[in-house]
């Protein structure tokens, strides 16, 4: 059984914030990280799956350890995307809404620079900042961190490479004498080397959960189709979870763009989400995949960093991932906070093969989905067709004459007999143009 937060060393303000926020029992990597963040002052390295409760491992001890009546700058965390960083920042905030006169500020790229600059000339006590933001900061003489005593490193796996190039230029502004904390989902020797260059020889490395992705709550399953009938395959199955909210992953920006178009034109309440947006339109994306408006985002894996929206019931990788890791930060997307979910993986032929790997790899096993029948599918779509005609908006150029010869038209037919025609009509076409494509295509 594991102990209460109390149990743990957590102050009374921070206790009354979690209790506020229902979160009652520790998760294993707070158990075990809260109480040496507390005591010891050593540096730390936190491995933990995604969704684990890396945040609070971390967070509920620096805010503990803040010294509210300094106005400098204390803490530093680092992240990889602008996304994950305001999700920390909010988390922040919410575990130390009793804490009096503590102050946060978020200082990620993608926005404009001026009002964090603004911002930072306050009093602030912790900042959650992306690299290259904060180095512009440094260099704009923004921020002072010659007294921060705690020095973040979160999701570290996913920043390796921009750490290589700006960790050097940050900690140069920090006194010698920082603490380093740094927690990721998987330990690559890329990490390892981090860890031997910029944490003290006596760090304290704590895993937890590392035996299985996440939690036992997902279902881990994959489904084999032919490439012409992938699309489809995709429709029928979120046509299956009508009202649920999921994320699609796609490899490339591209292939995000052409599949949520897809989507779009097939009525799905959907959105893109991928680094090449303006940080407006990511921020309008994510706010309306929080607040329910859209329930499908397609995504990138980088992109979709920093999601923590407890509804997630499912998580679709559209093409497989390049890397073990990945597949891990993927799933974890799902069945947070103890609730279950579904990672699907869509495969080709000559793909199913890399499963052994990825079970063998990870520890895990997947189920194979049943495909649906072709039949299904052609109903499937049948569905979709009526459900665009149904979202159509009336198109009021056209002319009054001519929505009256139409209208003349069908004038003596019922509901029933239009829609029975429609739908003949609908079948008739698409099996002409399964005659017809490959014959245009022959020709050209």
């Amino acid at each position: 059984m594991s102990k209460p937060f109390s149990e743990l060393g957590i102050s009374a303000p921070i206790l009354k914030a979690l209790s506020e926020l229902n979160i009652v029992e520790p998760t294993e990597i707070q158990q075990k990280t809260i109480p040496l963040l507390l005591a010891e002052t050593h540096d730390l390295v936190g491995l933990a799956k995604t969704g684990t409760g890396k945040t609070a491992a971390f967070g509920l001890p620096l805010l503990q350890l803040i010294d509210t009546t300094s106005p400098i700058v204390q803490a530093v965390i680092l992240v990889p995307t602008r996304e994950l960083g305001h999700q920390i920042f909010r988390n922040l905030e919410d575990f130390g809404k009793h804490i009096p006169n503590l102050s946060i500020a978020a200082t990620c790229g993608g926005i404009p620079i001026k009002p964090q600059m603004e911002r930072l000339a306050q009093p602030t006590h912790i900042v959650v900042a992306t690299p290259g933001r904060l180095i512009d900061l440094i260099q704009r003489k923004a921020v002072d961190l010659k007294q921060t005593k705690f020095l973040v490193l979160d999701e570290a796996d996913e920043m390796v490479s921009i750490l290589k190039e700006s960790l050097d230029e940050i900690i140069a502004e920090l006194p010698k004498k920082h603490r380093t904390l740094l927690f990721s989902a998987t330990l690559p020797g890329t990490i390892k080397q981090l860890v031997q260059n910029y944490l003290h020889k006596d760090v304290v490395q704590v895993s937890a959960n590392m035996e299985t992705i996440g939690n036992q709550g997902i279902d881990h399953e994959y489904i084999v189709v032919d490439p012409i009938e992938k699309l489809d395959v995709l429709m029928h199955f979120l046509n299956s979870r009508e009202g649920e909210r999921g994320i699609i992953f796609c490899k490339t920006k591209a292939a995000v763009n052409k599949l949520a178009k897809n989507l779009a034109i097939n009525r799905f309440s959907s959105g893109a989400l991928h680094g090449s947006l303006s940080q407006g339109i990511r921020d309008r994306i994510m706010e309306q995949f929080r607040e329910g408006h859209i329930n499908i985002l397609v995504a990138t894996d980088l992109a979709a960093r920093g999601i923590d929206v407890k509804e997630i019931s499912y998580v679709v990788n559209y093409h497989l991932p390049d890397t073990y890791e990945a597949y891990v930060h993927r799933s974890g997307r799902t069945a947070r906070a103890g609730a279950k979910g579904l990672s699907l993986t869509v495969l080709q032929e000559e793909e199913v093969a890399e499963i052994a790997e990825f079970e063998k790899e990870l520890d895990l096993k997947f189920i194979e989905f049943k495909k649906p029948t072709a039949v299904s599918l052609e109903e499937n779509n049948t569905l979709l067709w009526a459900k665009q005609i149904f979202k159509t908006k009336p198109n009021h150029d056209l002319s009054a004459e001519l929505k009256t010869k139409v209208k003349t038209v069908f004038h003596h037919l019922t509901k029933e007999e239009l829609i029975e025609k429609l739908l003949a009509n609908y079948v008739l076409q698409n099996k002409i143009d399964v005659v017809e494509k490959p014959v245009k295509k022959f020709k050209k």
